[in-house]
């Protein structure tokens, strides 16, 4: 019987595997952040919503989370207030985004398969909000990314602003 040994896919490693989710999803996030109007950084669609400029914020300092979660074993709400970047227009919002995102992914790109296996606490004083492992964490960081991404896409879409697609054409896309 033939070696089939060179069918085997090669095997990548967990680090690699978010690298290359870590720059897909960057591409569509960058596209979402770049239709944000500079005009409507105030609005929300709703009392209990953040406004267009917190929710845009928010996921444009996601990527950051991965380096501090390779470089901290927790966040704690009540030693370190969250204190967001001040962002007044989309070109400074798309920045940052690159910012942060070459930050985690110099983080990411340095770090081991190993150094994804520790736990990472999220607290608020002494209450425990979550204990993961890093990976797990920073896993939930790129949901996060893409959970907060479509509801910038519902933003977007309520503003009656065409929206890229994420995972295919979107809508405004497509030739119907």
């Amino acid at each position: 019987m033939p070696n089939a040994s060179h069918l085997k896919p090669n095997k990548m490693s967990m680090i690699q595997m978010l690298l290359k989710e870590l720059e897909q999803e960057a591409q569509t996030t960058r596209k979402m952040l770049s239709r944000v109007p500079n005009d409507k950084y105030d609005w929300k669609p709703h009392e209990k919503s953040m406004t267009i400029k917190q929710l845009a914020t928010h996921i444009a300092e996601l990527p950051g989370w991965i380096t501090m979660t390779l470089t901290t074993d927790e966040l704690d709400f009540a030693a370190t207030p969250y204190t967001p970047e001040n962002i007044t227009n989309t070109t400074q919002l798309v920045d940052y985004f690159e910012k942060c995102l070459a930050d985690g992914k110099t983080h990411l790109s340095k770090a081991t398969d190993d150094q994804l296996q520790p736990n990472w606490t999220l607290r608020n004083g002494e209450q425990i909000l979550s204990v993961s492992t890093k990976g797990e964490v920073i896993r939930m960081v790129f949901s996060q990314i893409v959970h907060h991404r479509a509801q910038l896409g519902v933003y977007l879409r309520l503003l009656n602003i065409p929206i890229p697609g994420s995972y295919g054409p979107s809508a405004d896309e497509m030739n119907f």
